[in-house]
């Protein structure tokens, strides 16, 4: 069947988002203008309050690759993504009571800079380096998915949205800096809901009501939810979700420039707590819609399902194949949608460029120039913002000769962030480890991360590991005719290493988590060899005192934990 391409009325409903986003850039610009320094460019002058950061840490990690990535992922594997409720309140739990405190008190406005405090300048180098090459990475990949996987399905240009995308997000972030980011992201949070309600309320009314899904659902076995299966090579089971999922995200969040710029740039450390609870209901309701939208594709398609059918590509084009499907009828609400899968996109890259230039600013160029004046900083920062928002761009036509990149670039922040997980939980948790401890740290868990990693992308792991559960074309109008349920079962290469099935094999949720262990274990180790820190040489500031929940009887064992950091001291 051949789906309806954009008509007029789509595409000023489309344009109508981008104008507004620009419109904002231009509105902070205007009214911002006599403050001139680059603190307030880059972190909104500390006077934010917690609704907009709420709603802008929600959009900024629900990307494109969320609204088109999850629905086709519970399509095809079943609804246990929904156990990432789990995942996002521990990671919120973490990062408001672990890590926040610990940046908010301690003043900076790079997370780097805390390395710097605790271990010293090299520890920081190493740490922004690693952290500028994965963004740029995934900032590529965000940029380039949706575009694809629109131009695939509603006749979109792919150059031009790619180019689209890069210049209206460097424009209102060179433009507007952090503030103009917040707000445009809360504007395109409401959009993104707005979407995925028509789907779910008009899939759901094409399907005969909720209970009649939620019966073909069941009988799809798309519901078998609570697998606790504690094979940690099965791709989605309780633990890989709620272990490996929690680690892989609290690298993107919990230590994470872009989370914490926002948090920082809050008024005072309970407005920052606030919103990172206040988004956690935004990630809520976003994982949710996301989840229901599959099982809705999945009770429309279930006897004919367009990816096996060859309609489409690639299983990410099934959420704009379906919607352009469902509202052929309607012009103008598929413009909503792809607009709703762009804001995703826009506030992603907006934030990724105004955190690279920031991490940038602080950690590379004013330590070459100490001594620059408030208006050359300024103008630096926003130098800054178009060098970042050229690179990402044209990292994602890269992307597009690197072919299946989206679950690599996934990947890809498990691998680097899982690591620097490790090195920022060394320095909060562990007053004893040094600056030795936390390079050799970094590098031995970024080295099992990428060994991991990459073996998996050479071998992947065997379908009875990835099972994805049948999908049928057996009501289809195929070309050829052929009533045959395509089900391919690939041959093993007979080569495969002996880690090939094991070590290589591992659930892509658990890189970060290797990562992170990894780094923190060998850190420790190094640290007691070379001689670990003295208590008395670490601010107070810099470490939270974890064990104290844990040790609450004894004030003794508690100083003996604390190698004598003075945390009765008062702050």
């Amino acid at each position: 069947p051949e789906v309806k391409k954009f008509v007029a009325w789509d595409y000023v409903v489309f344009a109508a988002l981008f104008l507004v986003c620009a419109s904002i850039g231009v509105f902070f610009a205007v009214k911002e203008r006599k403050k001139k320094s680059s603190k307030e460019f880059l972190v909104g002058g500390r006077q934010m309050t917690c609704g907009p950061i709420a709603f802008s840490l929600t959009t900024s990690f629900m990307s494109a690759v969320t609204v088109l990535g999850t629905p086709s992922e519970v399509y095809r594997y079943g609804a246990s993504f929904v156990l990432f409720f789990f995942s996002y309140a521990l990671i919120i739990i973490f990062t408001a009571e672990l890590f926040l405190p610990v940046f908010y008190r301690s003043g900076i406005t790079s997370t780097y800079e805390y390395l710097e405090l605790r271990f010293n300048k090299i520890v920081r180098l190493a740490a922004t380096l690693i952290y500028i090459l994965q963004t740029i990475l995934y900032t590529g990949i965000v940029v380039y998915a949706p575009s694809l996987a629109l131009n695939q399905v509603t006749g979109f240009d792919l150059w031009g949205s790619v180019a689209a995308t890069g210049v209206v997000c460097t424009f209102y972030c060179t433009l507007g800096g952090l503030k103009a980011v917040v707000w445009t992201d809360a504007f395109q949070m409401i959009v993104m809901v707005v979407g995925f309600v028509t789907v779910l309320v008009r899939g759901t009314t094409l399907n005969g009501g909720t209970i009649k899904v939620w019966e073909n659902a069941h009988e799809g076995s798309r519901l078998n939810i609570l697998d606790f299966d504690v094979d940690p090579l099965r791709r989605h089971t309780f633990w890989t979700i709620v272990i490996g999922g929690t680690f892989t995200w609290l690298g993107l969040y919990g230590v994470n420039q872009s989370t914490i710029q926002r948090c920082i740039s809050c008024k005072s450390e309970k407005h920052a707590k606030l919103a990172l609870y206040l988004n956690l209901l935004g990630l809520w309701i976003v994982l949710v819609c996301a989840v229901f939208c599959g099982l809705v594709m999945y009770s429309h398609y279930r006897s004919c399902d367009p990816w096996t059918a060859d309609f489409i590509s690639a299983p990410d084009q099934l959420m704009p194949y379906f919607v352009m499907d469902i509202f052929s009828s309607m012009p103008g609400v598929p413009g909503l949608f792809v607009a709703c899968a762009f804001s995703g996109t826009l506030s992603t890259v907006a934030a990724s460029i105004n955190a690279l230039a920031t991490v940038t600013f602080e950690d590379l160029v004013k330590k070459g120039f100490p001594n620059l004046s408030d208006n050359m900083s300024t103008w630096i920062s926003k130098g800054l913002c178009i060098l970042y928002g050229v690179l990402c761009t044209s990292m994602a036509a890269a992307a597009s000769l690197l072919g299946g990149v989206v679950q690599a670039s996934l990947a890809i922040h498990g691998m680097c962030g899982g690591p620097m997980l490790g090195l920022f939980t060394l320095g909060v948790v562990f007053p004893c480890a040094n600056w030795k401890g936390a390079v050799g740290g970094l590098f031995a868990g970024i080295t099992l991360a990428f060994w991991a990693g990459t073996g998996s992308f050479i071998y992947p792991a065997p379908p009875t590991k990835s099972l994805p559960l049948p999908l049928s074309t057996l009501n289809c109008t195929l070309a050829n005719s052929t009533e045959a349920l395509m089900t391919v079962v690939p041959t093993a290469a007979p080569d495969r290493p002996l880690l090939a099935d094991t070590w290589y094999s591992l659930s892509y949720l658990y890189f970060s988590a290797i990562g992170c262990l990894g780094c923190a274990i060998a850190g420790l180790l190094i640290s007691f060899v070379t001689g670990p820190t003295k208590g008395e040489d670490i601010p107070p500031v810099l470490i939270k005192p974890v064990c104290n929940l844990f040790l609450f009887w004894s004030e003794r064992l508690q100083a003996v934990l604390w190698c004598t950091v003075r945390h009765d001291s008062p702050e």
